[in-house]
């Protein structure tokens, strides 16, 4: 037999996969540990993980998965890493990490960014994709040159939380164009690192690693991380990839008209595109896809919402630590709509989809006569929803058709309720498949070591479970969803 191994490296948890090369199929899946990783909040809209965490959380997955599916070492052909977006590592010389990294959902380069999309102008930004810097890695790489200089001085090199894995891996300091893209490095005009971004914002280019394909041998595990991990020294690393492209890749979504969603600690919509549509507001963001090339176009316009499954895990905290199937029970007692209740999950950082505000998460049309625990858990997943139709409205009046996503079943798509709401409030088929990130990453290490011949090929073993439908209960869900969106406006509207 041969394998392939993949690695999802979250902001919630560290997962690793292992495929049968063969037959496509996945033969064991593992965290590293059981508890959602810590997110340290040293100052209100920040957010801080430890990158050695995460290594340490892939030398305990990959030992979870040798203990589930004990293989042979050497029959692995390739390893794929997806990694959680827009994150900051800073590393010295010696790599070593000089700072906690400043991940997705950190909102304190914010400003940094919106003042530089004035200056650099939005005639400039939103025509070369530069997604107005908003507090992506590149604003916040300039947040630390701003606010801890003598730390910035001994930065070697910048990197993306999936380039951190790849150097402890390989011990090689790399990132892919795909990457940069994400960080709001790449200037899609032409084609090249930003320029004028990087002058803007007094950032040398040498702080940059070195750019690896997104798929092809991008390093070789190194002889220390083979022993902590029981691997094979010398395997090739051959597929990165951000979470949500990666996730779209999963799912086989690489053409125009195609599109992915996830719901985990944080929503997403991601559709391909070969235009460089882009929105005004700049509400939603395009990314270099995992298989853009210069023949051909492939773009991934992503809309997210931060306050997805993090609102569910607060809302079983303070149920008492419920199980979320006792939670799903609960909710489908209260009607659809929940009587008039309204949750808006904005509590997890500044929301792109809002203009980078920050009105925190709420709840409106409480009756303490009408409503119980489970309309609360109910209007908890509808808002989630709600939100997520709203960001997809955003990406068709950019032109893009989404008629049908597809999903891997996991994380709020486990729920038969919020995969009803779905459908019914954005008008949108669900088709939902057996497969996740650390599978995709490992379909895409196929692909990069040559295993496959072609994306087609890396996709057998990968079955469609369901096809969800609007049905007879969408005009009561949109009509929830309107009246949700007005509420919105009256929220933002006293901010």
């Amino acid at each position: 037999m041969s394998f392939l191994l993949g690695y999802d490296i979250g902001s919630s948890s560290i997962k690793a996969a292992l495929l049968d090369v063969e037959s496509g199929r996945c033969l064991a899946s593992a965290t590293g540990s059981d508890e959602e990783l810590r997110i340290r909040v040293p100052k209100p809209g920040f957010a801080e993980q430890d990158p050695e965490m995460w290594w340490e959380e892939v030398q305990k997955a990959t030992r979870r998965l040798q203990q589930q599916f004990p293989f042979d070492a050497s029959a692995v052909k390739g390893i794929g890493i997806a990694y959680q977006m827009h994150g900051l590592v800073c590393v010295d010389e010696k790599l070593e990490v000089l700072r906690p990294s400043i991940i997705w959902c950190d909102s304190r380069a914010v400003q940094t960014g919106d003042e530089a999309a004035q200056q650099l102008g939005h005639d400039y930004t939103l025509p070369h994709l530069l997604n107005s810097p908003g507090n992506f890695t590149a604003s916040k790489l300039r947040w630390v040159r701003q606010n801890e200089p003598e730390l910035y001085a001994k930065i070697r090199h910048i990197m993306l939380p999936g380039d951190f894995i790849a150097m402890r891996l390989t011990g090689v300091p790399a990132t892919t164009n795909s990457g940069l893209s994400e960080g709001i490095f790449w200037d899609f005009k032409e084609r090249k690192v930003s320029g004028r971004l990087l002058e803007l914002y007094d950032i040398d280019a040498s702080l940059l690693a070195p750019v690896v394909p997104t798929f092809g041998e991008q390093g070789r595990v190194s002889k220390a991380a083979a022993e902590l991990l029981g691997l094979q020294e010398g395997t090739p690393v051959t597929y990165r990839a951000g979470d949500q492209p990666n996730n779209a890749f999963s799912l086989n979504v690489l053409q125009p008209g195609e599109a992915a969603t996830t719901a985990g600690t944080s929503g997403v919509v991601y559709a391909v595109h070969d235009q460089p549509a882009f929105d005004a507001q700049s509400r939603v963001n395009t990314f270099m896809h995992v298989n853009n090339s210069e023949e051909e176009v492939r773009n991934g316009v992503l809309m997210c919402l931060n306050g997805t499954g993090i609102l569910n895990s607060w809302l079983r905290q303070v149920s008492g630590g419920i199980s979320y199937d006792r939670m799903n029970q609960l909710a489908e007692k209260a009607p659809p709509g929940a009587e008039g209740l309204r949750i808006f999950p904005f509590g997890n950082g500044a929301e792109r989809i809002l203009e980078n505000r920050l009105p925190g998460a709420s709840v409106h049309g409480l009756d303490f006569g009408i409503h119980s625990q489970g309309h609360l858990l109910r209007a908890g997943q509808e808002g989630i929803v709600f939100a997520l139709a709203y960001g997809m409205d955003i990406m068709r009046d950019m032109g893009l058709r989404i008629n049908r996503v597809r999903a891997g079943k996991a994380n709020m798509f486990l729920s038969p309720l919020f995969r009803e709401a779905f459908a019914n409030a954005t008008g949108a088929e669900i088709e939902l498949y057996n497969t996740d990130g650390a599978q995709g990453a490992a379909r895409g290490a196929g692909v990069g070591a040559g295993v496959f011949a072609s994306f087609g090929e890396a996709f057998r073993g990968m079955d469609c479970l369901a096809t969800i439908s609007p049905d007879e209960k969408q005009t009561v869900y949109q009509n929830a969803y309107a009246d949700w969106k007005i509420k919105l406006q009256q929220i933002l509207s006293n901010r």
